[in-house]
């Protein structure tokens, strides 16, 4: 069996149309690629944010008993867009498309003794902390560069018997790790309730459940306060960070550790005071010329 790919090429608002078009016409999936290269912040939980200028694919079964009319077809998406939309064309062969994703992943090194590993891949060191990944679930996989900064902070930092905070833990690769690299408990927190589940999944992956609690802030609310952690890790960007800086005080004991991502370059002065009235901003890390990590200690009383 052969598939034929339908590709057209539209600004951001024509996507949703576009999408509906090819689903129309017997698409069996469709997919969104960035047709200018343009880089997206990470975003929040929840979020979905789309290039300015998108490729919108449309995969079609082509089988011998019943072949498509190409020529037709595309005549048919040229009359429902506006004129000159850049349309083509290409045919491929049978595959597993539900999971061919996996062989863009590798295992991602974080330090000498600790790796992120794909759930289907054998660990490159198997006396290394091996974080076990299934990509597909959730936002976090340590490609991006705040969330490997994340990664390394973690690994680089005494968590042994300590109780740590992931705040805004998308797919639980953060806390999941804490636990791994020997910290305590971890309690997990997010807005999103499809980043709770990857969350309770990975942990069960790597057979940390046990230690872990996750849920909705006003879950973690009830069931954390009035205690207070030994680290705080924080994922985010860089508004909800400064909003968050009492409420990080509050949740953090006195000296505790902490590690804040999801900042670019021009913010990374403006985080950085805004947690200067209860925090010691000591380090500063950055990866890509464009992502920082800020960390340091809660200040004593």
């Amino acid at each position: 069996m052969k598939w034929l790919q339908i590709h057209i090429t539209v600004d951001q608002p024509l996507v949703e149309q576009t999408e509906q078009l090819l689903l129309s016409l017997g698409a069996v999936s469709v997919t969104l690629d960035d047709a200018e290269d343009q880089a997206l912040l990470e975003p929040l939980p929840g979020e979905t944010p789309l290039w300015n200028k998108v490729i919108v694919t449309g995969i079609y079964q082509n089988t011998e008993d019943d072949p498509i009319n190409t020529h037709a077809l595309i005549a048919f998406a040229t009359s429902q867009l506006p004129d000159s939309t850049p349309i083509t064309h290409d045919e491929l062969e049978d595959q597993v498309w539900e999971r061919s994703w996996m062989d863009y992943y590798e295992p991602i090194q974080i330090t000498d003794t600790f790796w992120v590993v794909p759930e289907w891949l054998e660990p490159p060191n198997a006396q290394a902390v091996n974080l076990k990944l299934d990509p597909g679930l959730a936002f976090g996989t340590g490609n991006h560069a705040s969330t490997f900064l994340c990664l390394e902070w973690l690994g680089q930092t005494d968590l042994t018997d300590k109780v740590v905070i992931d705040y805004g833990c998308g797919s639980g690769i953060l806390g999941v790790a804490a636990l791994l690299l020997g910290a305590k408990y971890v309690y997990a927190t997010d807005i999103d309730p499809q980043a709770v589940l990857a969350t309770q999944q990975n942990a069960e992956l790597n057979g940390v459940l046990d230690r872990l609690f996750v849920g909705l802030p006003e879950e973690f609310n009830q069931v954390f306060k009035p205690k207070q952690a030994d680290v705080l890790v924080a994922n985010i960007l860089a508004g909800p960070l400064m909003s968050l800086v009492e409420e990080f005080s509050q949740l953090t004991r006195p000296h505790a550790a902490f590690a804040l991502a999801g900042i670019i370059e021009e913010q990374v002065d403006d985080v950085a005071a805004a947690y200067t009235n209860y925090f010691h901003v000591t380090d500063r890390a950055k990866r890509e010329d464009t992502w920082f990590r800020l960390s340091g200690t809660r200040q004593g009383e």
